[in-house]
């Protein structure tokens, strides 16, 4: 089923208190975060805490998500959705509902984030994602509805963390919730079967969000519409090779989708900085006249050239400095940070 917001059956107002029928905890109230296919997400708060609530008119697919985050709970040393609270029954006037309370995961979403911090977190953030997806895939699962909205980014240290796992759907199935924009089968690239690589297309759809962040519709389809796209902006050309093989279905492995984005990335800054070194003017001799001037130049004509030589070289030399550095900080970013908290996993 496509994702889409629906409207609220539950209009359940501010202060109300919802009692579990079975557990009988408590949970008040604060105000509805989102409503959506499966149901209707509040902030609630639970003694000191703040929790999520999210409640539904469909039991089994709150079993079936509260179930997910079961299983991502096993996973150690990994975030790969909010930590489950509890699960219940909420007796109503309007009726018997499902519900169930987990941590509330604050912060901005990853295209808020990377329009506050810049785009030097891109590829942190997408190198993290796809180590914990690893994990996700290894456990027999997939997230299905992968989008910037479901992913937040929590901190410091900043760290990106999976929310909404109502897409999320056991390997071999069909993908229950999904967004056009992420899906392969709106775009004609596969079928809508969870496997890895339904997921690996929705990360290179992400890093295309970010460069386009108000989407595109469908055209024509197919790859040739987002090779494009792609090849439009410059932050997606530099990694081309590995975007076109996560969309059509090349990568057996997330795994392997960051190694080639990490490789990609090294690349680019090894380039780039042999490309600064063989362009870089050499300095020229004592004696010597600048290129093209009369061997008879007056001292006065030849100090008013070089002069005006320096005042045209100096906002190149100024350019190519600012690229030199950003191009470092942005490798040395994106390196040590992944590094930093993959090895000693940061959470």
């Amino acid at each position: 089923m496509m994702n889409h917001p629906l409207k609220n059956p539950f209009n359940i107002i501010p202060g109300t208190v919802i009692t579990g029928k079975w557990h009988r905890k408590q949970f008040k109230v604060i105000k509805e975060l989102g409503s959506g296919a499966n149901g209707t997400v509040y902030l609630a708060q639970h003694g000191n805490m703040q929790i999520a609530l999210k409640m539904s008119q469909d039991g089994l697919s709150v079993t079936s998500e509260a179930n997910v985050l079961k299983s991502f709970a096993k996973v150690q040393g990994s975030a790969l959705g909010p930590s489950l609270l509890d699960v219940d029954d909420w007796e109503s006037s309007k009726g018997l509902f499902s519900f169930y309370a987990m941590e509330y995961i604050e912060g901005p979403d990853l295209l808020s984030y990377i329009k506050q911090k810049g785009r030097v977190w891109t590829m942190v953030l997408i190198l993290q994602l796809l180590n914990d997806l690893a994990i996700l895939h290894e456990k027999g699962w997939v997230f299905g509805d992968l989008k910037p909205d479901n992913l937040i980014v929590k901190g410091p240290p900043a760290r990106i963390r999976c929310i909404d796992v109502g897409g999320t759907t056991q390997i071999g199935r069909a993908i229950k919730e999904f967004t056009e924009f992420f899906d392969r089968g709106y775009w004609g690239l596969g079928t809508r079967k969870a496997e890895p690589t339904y997921d690996l297309f929705a990360v290179a759809m992400v890093l295309i969000n970010t460069a386009y962040p108000e989407r595109f519709s469908k055209t024509i389809g197919e790859i040739g519409q987002l090779r494009d796209a792609i090849r439009k902006k410059t932050e997606l050309t530099q990694i081309e090779d590995v975007l076109l093989k996560a969309l059509t279905g090349k990568f057996t492995s997330a795994n392997e989708m960051r190694s080639e984005l990490l490789q990609k990335i090294s690349g680019i800054d090894t380039a780039s900085a042999g490309q600064r070194k063989a362009t870089q003017p050499q300095p020229e001799g004592r004696n010597t006249t600048p290129s093209g001037s009369p061997a008879g130049m007056s001292r006065t004509a030849l100090k008013q050239q070089r002069q005006s030589s320096v005042r045209q070289a100096k906002p190149k030399k100024q350019k190519k400095r600012r690229v030199w550095m950003e191009t470092f900080f942005i490798f040395l970013a994106v390196s040590f940070l992944y590094f930093f908290y993959i090895l000693f996993k940061v959470i």
